[in-house]
């Protein structure tokens, strides 16, 4: 009996050791499965952000269509009773002030009237009376007239000496844009504007000329691009030098494609940089093509600078204030509604996003609040700290509430952890009346460039990429202060190559330019 209980409890053991090794595999097997579950999740969401991306709208306005259903949403409660008031005096729709009818033309538009008057016959009346003119009936129709064509002919007198017929004196010729070129200030910057400014190719530039029997191949106006921007250079160099020295900036990135650079296919990605800052009378934007997205490139440009920089949650610009103390980030409050946008697209219900979203709808609104109320610099702060503190502190508290419960792998994990990663830079904003909300000016600076890679695809060479680079700074800078861009280049091309001192350079930046557009 001793025997067979030792031989029993020995067993019990081996089968309570067997009994944990398979709990123990059971519960890694679970741990797998859940893995691989909230991983299945995490993909099915990509594939329907991605098809949204593909066949829906990509608008990312968010409207509160569901505010009877948030009452019942126990997930996420409100935080005090006057947000729920808020929210119900926000159902009132504003009614509309827009006025019918069509927008009147331009006054100092030319005008050529064309009078119709009746026949001498039908100005007497049945009675046999005669008709007087009582009035006229006006009405207007928009004409236009192809661009006007023509060449101009420089002609440069030659003088002789009869009496030694050794001396011989030509006129000079002002310096041209391009040496020996049939190029005037004029068609350059026709081109460049068509191409940077209103997209249109060159390869489409080339067919349109032909059209008019004006027969330029696309190398020679590549060239001509190319050796504008060179001129042009100076311009942006100074343009650079006003972001420098101004303690407000802004900065983004896109990529390009560049077919032809050293070390790279044609298929590997390049970037254009933009950074944006200056004076508000003196904005200026620089445009850089560099082949890489690296740390180095923001480093290397803000090496100096001493300010508020806005950004997005990109590691190069915390590395860049890690290593320069002075550069104090602002970041974007935008670039965290987006991820929560994505989060509401995919969500059926009402929820933790549609929250977010709201409350930074509220900070938005303070903003324009605060445009439209015109307050002064100071006011401007006060209003800040005293009305988008308290939403500011509302939004920390939901992303805290619910940090550890959603997968970090899921759209909504995803949006909470990059909005609590730039929790200090999201606050940076209230402590300036200068520093903006978001930095959707770059968002805007950068919408030309897309629009136009779009149409021309890529660049052929880095030197054309860079040409793009130049020539967007200046654009982009005339239109920040409404210069007829046309204009501007076509002045610009004309007295550039007679600059020779620094002041005559500076004197023809946009911002300089006293002929604005229409």
């Amino acid at each position: 009996m001793l025997h067979h209980a030792a031989f029993t409890d020995k067993n019990k053991d081996d089968l309570i050791e067997i009994i944990h090794e398979k709990e123990k595999i059971i519960h890694e097997k679970e741990n797998i499965i859940s893995g691989k579950d909230t991983f299945i999740a995490s993909l099915i969401e990509q594939i329907q952000l991605l098809k949204r991306a593909k066949f829906c709208a990509a608008s990312e306005r968010f409207i509160d269509d569901n505010k009877q259903g948030c009452l019942f949403d126990e997930a996420t409660p409100p935080l005090n009773v006057e947000e729920i008031e808020e929210a119900e005096e926000n159902i009132l729709i504003p009614s509309r002030t827009r006025k019918p009818g069509r927008k009147k033309l331009p006054e100092d538009l030319p005008r050529e009237q064309i009078i119709y008057d009746l026949p001498d016959d039908e100005k007497i009346c049945q009675c046999g009376c005669s008709l007087i003119c009582i009035g006229e009936e006006k009405t207007e129709q928009f004409e236009i007239i192809p661009a006007k064509l023509y060449v101009i002919e420089h002609i440069q007198k030659k003088y002789a000496c009869k009496g030694c017929e050794e001396t011989i004196k030509t006129a000079k010729k002002p310096a041209q844009p391009i040496p020996k070129s049939i190029a005037s200030a004029g068609l350059l910057a026709f081109v460049l504007t068509q191409k940077f400014q209103f997209h249109l190719p060159l390869y489409r530039q080339e067919k349109m000329l032909q059209t008019i029997g004006i027969d330029i191949p696309r190398a020679t106006l590549c060239l001509w691009v190319i050796r504008s921007a060179e001129l042009l250079r100076p311009l942006v160099n100074l343009l650079q030098d006003r972001v420098l020295s101004y303690d407000v900036s802004f900065a983004d990135e896109t990529t390009v494609q560049v077919l032809k650079e050293d070390g790279k296919t044609a298929q590997s990605t390049s970037y254009m940089w933009c950074f944006a800052g200056g004076p508000p009378e003196e904005l200026s934007y620089v445009y850089q093509y560099h082949p890489r997205r690296s740390h180095d490139i923001a480093i290397d440009f803000f090496a100096e600078f001493n300010g508020y920089l806005h950004c997005d949650g990109y590691q190069a610009y915390d590395t860049l204030s890690s290593i320069n103390k002075n550069v104090t980030q602002v970041g974007c409050w935008y670039h965290v509604r987006r991820k929560f946008v994505d989060c509401a697209k995919q969500s059926k219900t009402s929820g933790l996003a549609d929250r977010v979203l709201k409350l930074i709808q509220k900070l938005a609104r303070i903003e324009g609040e605060m445009v439209s109320k015109k307050l002064l610099a100071n006011d401007v702060v006060n209003y800040r700290r005293t009305h988008a503190s308290l939403i500011i502190k509302d939004i920390k508290t939901v992303l805290d509430q619910h940090a550890s419960h959603a997968p970090p792998q899921s759209l909504l994990g995803k949006a909470i952890h990059y909005a609590l990663n730039q929790w200090p830079k999201l606050q940076t904003y209230l402590q300036d009346s200068r520093l903006e909300i978001s930095n959707n000016r770059m968002e805007r600076a950068m919408k030309p460039f897309a629009v136009g890679r779009k149409n021309w695809l890529f660049a052929n060479s880095v030197e054309g990429a860079e040409a793009a680079g130049i020539i967007f700074s200046l654009i982009e800078t005339c239109k920040a202060h409404q210069v007829h861009a046309y204009e501007w280049l076509r002045h610009a091309l004309t007295h550039l190559p007679a600059a020779t001192s620094v002041d005559q350079i500076e004197a023809l930046l946009p911002f300089h330019f006293k002929k604005t557009a229409a």
